[in-house]
């Protein structure tokens, strides 16, 4: 049986983008178990009360909710990102099981962390989504390993649009910045000249 997480940013007190969540948890569900499970809404089984700061709140599901933690949280610095050749990457879901990603990860050398590429184009890093900037627009990868909350939240926004972005394109762009749930846009960004090639052998 599939196993499935949430992450929820809870900051200063403030449940983060709720809504969205819940769609995706039961969007999830109505997948692996069929559309005659009840919806499950996270506000029935979540809390701000004693979360101070910004707080990771660590949600695991089948067809219902089945453990909930809660982590104090702050941003791993990356400043440096390795591209990695995986063409059969999956994680269209937030699997609990994150071997998929544990296994490119090992291989960010003397990189902070990877930027996974599928049949050569850039999808995810091994925690974020991410988005390139050139020619005053932000960019993100049309076909990521998962789509992101925030992620989705940005692209409706217009802050972020979609995009085919190539491994053998990343000359084209300035910066790259990473962003999930518990990293806002902008906090993590880099210049391009700090993403390395994938390594050929």
């Amino acid at each position: 049986m599939c196993r499935f997480i949430e992450t929820i940013c809870i900051n200063d007190g403030v449940i983060e983008n709720l809504s969205a969540h819940n769609e995706r948890m039961n969007n999830t569900i109505r997948v692996h178990y069929g559309s005659s499970v009840m919806p499950v809404f996270l506000e029935d089984f979540i809390t701000a009360e004693g979360c101070k700061g910004r707080s990771r709140c660590r949600v695991e599901y089948t067809s219902a909710v089945e453990k909930v933690e809660y982590f104090p949280y702050s941003i791993r610095e990356v400043k440096s990102l390795q591209l990695v050749n995986d063409d059969t990457a999956e994680y269209s879901f937030k699997y609990a099981d994150r071997s998929v990603l544990d296994r490119n990860f090992a291989l960010c050398g003397n990189a902070d962390d990877v930027v996974i590429v599928r049949s050569g184009m850039l999808t995810d890093t091994s925690i974020a989504n991410i988005a390139l900037y050139k020619e005053g627009k932000w960019f993100t990868p049309k076909y990521p390993l998962l789509k992101g909350t925030r992620r989705a939240r940005l692209l409706a926004e217009g802050i972020i649009e979609e995009d085919i972005i190539m491994a053998d394109s990343l000359h084209k762009y300035e910066k790259i910045r990473l962003f999930n749930a518990m990293i806002s846009f902008g906090e993590v960004e880099m210049d391009i000249k700090n993403v390395f090639p994938i390594f050929e052998k």
